[in-house]
């Protein structure tokens, strides 16, 4: 099998391209830095080629850590024997053709040392048909002495095409510079891709004058800052507005399907497994999930039109303030559906002290596995009700505890930025504004289905061990007849002298205990200890019986705080180890995160009991 090494700057429809080509559902988003990783598939029309997706470069010469990645892992490709790879294929945007014609200037000239073909993809050639506008592949073959298509990757148009031209022999590359030239430099190149696009590129400035107009509006000081707010405002009112349906549903299914199973299972502790751990375990985990999807298409909505780069740049000045850059707006918000990918795109930040921070910052981001949290304790204390007929107050809610974790995470990074006091000259806040484009609707959902599919696989087994452990302690020796003499009411009253202090009682501290293994374990937790205690009361929502159980509001707040604050997922502690290539870090977050939450934990409870 033959490799295609796909490559190409960001926000040039690389990813995009390679999904099309292999049918794989790679994550695809219009900001700077979004793919961390090299990813590869089997080619759909022509299963004798593996596309290998790298990720976005603007120039051989790294800067930045995650530049780094890409520049070695392309460069190992290369040193591929003659003949093992069909095409180095550059990805190049059609409506930015001098900046994707510098980087295939720098890939041509690796390509040609190496002895491997290569092919040149002028994407987003749909936008310019749209707007009359070309680029003479033809003549830039001609001059370059390599094949040059134009392709659309959104629309499918020439991709049959560059899949053929890559599953034939492709000629070698020939010399491009005079012999008189002794050596090729950086400006050289440089000067040659200015003048190829002056000589074929697409005539005219209206696209770039369209996207001036609009950035006067989101990046002007008032509408820019204006339009920030209301857009986070949207975000975390949809979380409960449009997921509200969805989470319905789910409960209804869940409470039939439980109805038509448990009546046709004789009685015995295998149908009270069935009930008290499977529907109301892991069952009470999944009403929550459709919140997850909703946060992720709106993320993505953000990233793939283009508008998550003028966040970044709105966010600069203020996060500069707390020892951040601009760019570690990305991370952060990645932080909020999951910490892991925040922290592989912090790799973006060239600065090492400003990524530290960064890293420091993303695991008080109130991410998705928090949700099911928030959402658990939001539906069992705030009404659903709504001011003026379209403001919920759950989703008020649901704001203002994201942006307690925001602000926590901002003010934690702010103190300890402060100790460094060495001298470290930082980088330039450089950050590219992507085109806006209209985002693509089924690849939004589809990323959204994936991110809680993948939330679902990963969290799902670890919930449904944990309730098997947790019903099996809490079930036995007296079977089910009485939770505080089982074995787990045993261990939970000797731990319940910790968890006093918050106004909680052991069963919130078994949940506690649990949710270290990961933050969603304590839903899932709660429902099967509910479920054992009250199964002879058939008490609806784990919400209801969160209520029902007594738990205060200063309790609520208390656990809210905790769980904004604690580092409890043990998959984001392992990246971070492996990021910073130490286990001090990870470790000191473990600690002093955990002494920290349950210090203001204390503190939030002593001021509202």
């Amino acid at each position: 099998m033959k490799k295609v090494l796909l490559v190409g700057s960001p926000n040039s429809g690389k990813s995009y391209l390679f999904n099309r080509m292999t049918g794989m559902n790679q994550r695809v988003a219009n900001f700077p830095g979004i793919t961390v990783d090299t990813h590869a598939g089997v080619c759909r029309d022509n299963v004798d080629l593996e596309i290998i997706d790298f990720p976005g470069v603007y120039s051989l010469q790294h800067i930045s850590g995650e530049e780094e990645v890409a520049v070695n892992a392309f460069n190992n490709a290369l040193q591929a024997p003659v003949g093992e790879i069909a095409a180095v294929v550059c990805v190049v945007d059609g409506t930015r053709l001098e900046k994707g014609l510098f980087f295939a200037l720098q890939v041509r000239e690796a390509c040609y040392a190496a002895g491997h073909p290569m092919v040149i993809v002028t994407n987003m050639y749909d936008i310019l048909l749209r707007h009359r506008m070309d680029v003479d592949t033809a003549s830039l073959q001609d001059t370059l002495g390599v094949p040059v298509l134009p392709v659309s990757a959104r629309s499918g148009q020439g991709i049959k095409t560059l899949i053929g031209v890559a599953s034939n022999p492709i000629a070698p590359i020939k010399p491009l510079l005079q012999k008189d030239v002794i050596a090729v430099d950086q400006n050289t190149l440089r000067n040659m891709a200015e003048e190829l696009t002056q000589q074929y590129g697409p005539k005219g400035d209206f696209l770039l004058l369209a996207h001036n107009r609009a950035d006067r509006f989101f990046l002007q000081t008032i509408t820019g800052g204006l339009s920030f707010v209301f857009i986070m405002f949207m975000l975390f009112q949809s979380i409960f507005t449009w997921a509200a349906p969805l989470m319905d549903g789910i409960e209804a299914l869940i409470a039939t399907a439980a109805d038509a199973t448990l009546n046709h299972m004789d009685e015995g502790w295998f149908k009270d497994f069935v009930g008290d751990a499977l529907f109301g375990g892991l069952g009470a985990f999944l009403v929550f999930v459709p919140q997850i999807f909703i946060l992720t298409m709106v993320v993505g909505i953000m990233e793939d039109s283009g508008y998550l780069a003028r966040a970044a740049v709105i966010c600069h000045r203020p996060l500069r303030f707390f020892g951040l850059t601009g760019k570690s707006f990305v991370p952060l918000l990645s932080g909020v559906a999951c910490a892991i990918p925040g922290i592989y795109a912090a790799r973006t930040i060239e600065s090492p002290r400003r990524r530290l921070l960064t890293y420091l910052a993303i695991p008080l981001m109130p991410c998705s596995a928090r949700l099911p949290v928030y959402g658990l304790l939001i539906a069992a204390f705030v009404p659903d009700q709504t001011l003026g007929g379209w403001i919920g107050l759950q989703g008020l809610a649901m704001l203002g505890i994201y942006f307690f974790g925001i602000v926590m995470g901002l003010l934690v990074v702010s103190v300890l930025s402060r100790f460094d006091n060495a001298k470290t000259i930082d980088t330039p806040f450089v950050l590219e504004m992507p085109p806006y484009r209209t985002p693509g609707v089924m690849t939004i959902i589809r990323n959204g289905w994936e991110r809680s599919g993948d939330f679902v696989m990963r969290a799902g087994p670890v919930i449904f061990w944990v309730s098997l452990v947790i019903w099996l302690l809490g079930y036995f020796p007296n079977n089910g007849q009485g939770l505080e003499d089982s074995w787990l009411g045993v261990a939970g009253h000797i731990i319940e002298p910790v968890f006093e202090p918050l106004g909680l009682d052991w069963k919130y501290g078994v949940a506690i205990l649990m949710s270290f293994l990961a933050r969603e374990v304590f839903v899932g937790t709660l429902g099967t200890l509910f479920g054992i205690e009250g199964a002879d009361e058939h008490i609806g929502s784990l919400a209801e019986q969160v209520t029902a159980s007594g738990l205060s509001l200063a309790s609520g707040l208390a656990l809210v705080v905790f769980f904004a604050i604690a580092s409890q997922c043990i998959s984001t502690l392992a990246t971070l180890y492996r990021e910073a290539r130490s286990v001090k870090l990870p470790l000191q977050m473990f600690i002093g995160y955990g002494v920290l939450a349950y210090l203001m934990a204390f503190l939030v409870y002593r001021l509202f009991v």
